[in-house]
């Protein structure tokens, strides 16, 4: 219970000013398996249509922590040179639920034997607080009765809905791969019934990735995401092994010094079929946290279809009057 509270009661001071920062986006352990989801640039480099969904589930055991669903589907358009996306994501963190519904176009070409692709993106953004979870040092709580005392913060539930602009290059060879976005270009801000508001700062991903083949069975990729909003940095480093591009394992780290480390991560997969590649990571927490909690829990399932599409422009169809 008094986890909860200590949640309640950041929450509440954060809604004592008129207009808040929101919080930094959702995290995710397994980002190498699903690079759509930082840079809409990613579309169609998948090479075929691919699906990702991802449940995460923050903290076990620390009441109100955060639980994420995300879901994304992209595909290439090769006759144009072009790639198509839709991602839906859900977040929930104490009081706040979040849900974001993402479009996104790239145009592809062929550089050094390898694709870059330049894609921009747009989402809707909604927001929902509920005041019913939140406790203020005036409070009136009695049973049946939740009255804050404070014009700020909601007896009941509220919601708010904008708009955002994102924007990010892909570079993706054989060998190794590259990324660079940023998300609320436009730094949308959603208004509340109440006199609080919530601005979605301008977020910045980098993403690198590298094969490397040790023999003709096993393949060491290691993997970088830093994510920033030149205000705070979060780097997070990771080694996939993976065996006959069937089994794969492997570990990351999250943070860089004492005041940012976050996690320890175990990961570790397996391509069942052609088509499908399900994944699973624990976290173990390293940080002040470290002491309220079980650990993170993330599970990640990947659909490719494995085929072109739209490789050639389709051939015009002409009708005959005598067999309509």
């Amino acid at each position: 219970m008094k986890n909860y509270l200590y949640i309640l009661v950041g929450l509440s001071a954060l809604l004592f000013s008129r207009s808040a920062q929101a919080q930094q986006p959702a995290q995710y352990t397994m980002f190498m398996f699903n690079q759509y989801n930082y840079n809409n640039a990613y579309n169609g480099l998948d090479e075929s249509l691919s699906a990702t969904a991802v449940f995460r589930k923050q903290w076990v055991g620390f009441t109100g922590t955060p639980l994420n669903v995300n879901f994304n589907v992209h595909m290439p358009i090769e006759y144009i040179n072009s790639g198509i996306g839709l991602g839906i994501e859900y977040d929930q963190i104490g009081a706040y639920q979040n849900m974001t519904i993402k479009g996104s176009y790239s145009y592809i070409l062929p550089v050094a034997n390898g694709k870059l692709s330049i894609g921009l993106g747009g989402r809707l953004l909604q927001k929902s607080l509920d005041g019913t979870q939140l406790l203020t040092p005036e409070g009136n709580y009695e049973p049946g009765v939740i009255d804050h005392r404070d014009p700020n913060v909601p007896n009941g539930k509220e919601q708010g809905i904008s708009f955002s602009v994102d924007f990010g290059a892909y570079y993706k060879h054989e060998r190794f791969e590259v990324g660079i976005a940023v998300i609320n270009l436009t730094q949308p801000t959603i208004d509340l019934a109440t006199d609080a508001s919530v601005t979605y700062t301008r977020a910045y991903f980098l993403t690198a990735a590298y094969n490397i083949n040790i023999n003709a069975d096993f393949v060491l990729q290691p993997n970088l995401l830093i994510k920033t909003d030149f205000v705070k940095l979060q780097p997070e480093i990771a080694a996939i092994l993976s065996y006959k591009n069937t089994f794969f394992g492997g570990l990351s780290f999250r943070g860089y010094d004492a005041t940012s480390v976050d996690a320890v991560a175990f990961l570790a997969g397996m391509q069942i079929t052609p088509n499908i590649k399900l994944a699973y990571s624990y976290d173990l927490s390293l940080g002040s946290l470290q002491g309220f909690n079980s650990g993170s829990h993330e599970v990640m399932l990947n659909y490719n279809l494995n085929k072109k599409i739209g490789k050639e422009i389709p051939a015009k169809v002409i009708y005959n009057p005598r067999f309509l």
